[in-house]
């Protein structure tokens, strides 16, 4: 008795384990819900087929703004779901290339509302992470022209604008045969200048309060101080101050901002500011026969009061505090500096120089290093040559 007991005791708490107290809860199948729902989403963006991206939910218009973009891929990848009951939000990788611009894909985050209904799950809202960048589509429709070289996207301006964004793709297609003719290596020698509406576009764009580029005519994304392994930069124009701009002076922004495309590869963290700017408006006055004191009216102006600077100038000089006339003497000594180098040992030196400076990984002794091998000059007498050439070009 007491052992058919002891076993019909074992034997219930087995069956109490197996029906009563049951295994792990199922799996939350949303998740994979919602990968599908994605990877639908994007096949929807690159076949063009509006009715199947409108049924993966979100307002009809966020494909209506990208409609006009020339997409060679665009992928998400799930990196972070939180559900509350019908509702969640996800977080996702967006992988995109520009046909015929973008060698790799370039990665922005997205924060995506997500609300379930009968059983399947739907995009309510798509937007940048807090951390990410805008897309010109977050911005509003998106109208694209194609140059010989260039590829021109704006928005806020509809068909009827058309004409104005066609004149930054002529603007970009000459600027393109004068970088190559001033720059031998190998770059991609096509661009993607993209056109907000407003600097405040533009700041959205870059992620950066919009008075951090009040006053600049264009920027390049990733143009000092990265890796040089970017997949594709863009040129972003802030409209407001170029459109101030006159042929001439729009022309050396595009053709400098060029410039920081083609040299992307070769300009890494230990490349200062200085030499990246100046470079790239070397580039931009070569063969325009402007001279210094045309060009350079805040230092002209600084040497006939007796007031030239000591040193080049360092990084934090490009920031724009308020000060535009610091701001623009930083620019215009760069670009002497350049110019010294390319009268005074050739434009091969030049151009040799910024990429034995951009060849080492870390800032400390790059330019020391690169003005030894190169110019076989020190850092010291550089600069000393440097103030003479000032006073000599600008007195």
């Amino acid at each position: 008795m007491a052992g058919r007991g002891r076993g019909s005791w074992v034997l219930g708490i087995c069956l109490a384990v197996l029906v009563g107290c049951g295994g792990p809860p199922a799996p939350d199948a949303a998740p994979g819900d919602v990968r599908r729902l994605l990877d639908r989403r994007a096949a929807a963006v690159l076949d063009r087929d509006a009715k199947a991206y409108r049924a993966t939910g979100g307002a009809a218009d966020a494909y209506d703004n990208l409609r006009d973009v020339p997409l060679k891929s665009w992928q998400y990848r799930l990196t972070a779901f939180e559900r509350t009951g019908t509702r969640a939000t996800a977080t996702a990788d967006l992988r995109y290339r520009i046909k015929g611009y973008d060698s790799e894909p370039l990665t922005t985050s997205r924060v995506l509302t997500l609300r379930e209904r009968d059983g399947r799950w739907y995009v309510a809202a798509e937007r940048p992470a807090e951390k990410a960048t805008q897309q010109l589509w977050d911005q509003g429709p998106v109208t694209s022209v194609r140059g010989a070289h260039s590829l021109v996207l704006g928005v806020g301006r509809g068909e009827q604008d058309k004409t104005t964004l066609r004149g930054y793709a002529d603007l970009a297609d000459r600027a393109v045969p004068l970088v190559r003719d001033a720059w031998e290596k190998k770059w991609p020698q096509r661009v993607v200048v993209l056109v907000p509406e407003s600097l405040k576009g533009m700041a959205g764009l870059l992620g950066a309060p919009a008075s951090g580029y009040q006053g600049i005519a264009a920027v390049t994304t990733g143009e000092a101080g990265g890796s040089g392994a970017a997949p594709a930069d863009r040129i972003i124009v802030n409209p407001e101050a170029y459109g101030v701009l006159g042929d001439f002076g729009k022309q050396v922004v595009l053709t400098h901002e060029t410039t920081h495309v083609a040299t992307r590869a070769h300009t890494s963290p230990a490349t200062p500011l200085w030499l990246s700017e100046g470079l790239a408006d070397w580039v931009g006055y070569r063969g325009t026969g402007r001279t210094p004191a045309q060009a350079a009216p805040e230092l002209r102006r600084a040497a006939e009061r007796d007031r030239l600077p000591a040193e080049l100038p360092e990084d934090d000089d490009f920031g724009f505090s308020g000060d535009a006339g610091k701001l623009a003497a930083a620019y215009e000594g760069s670009w002497l500096a350049c110019r010294m180098i390319a009268d005074q040992w050739g434009e091969a030196k030049l151009t040799g120089f910024y990429e034995a400076v951009g060849a080492h990984k870390k800032r400390p002794g790059a330019v020391r290093d690169a003005l030894e091998d190169v110019l076989d000059i020190t850092p010291e007498e550089f600069t000393a040559q440097w103030r003479t050439y000032l006073r000599e070009e600008l007195g």
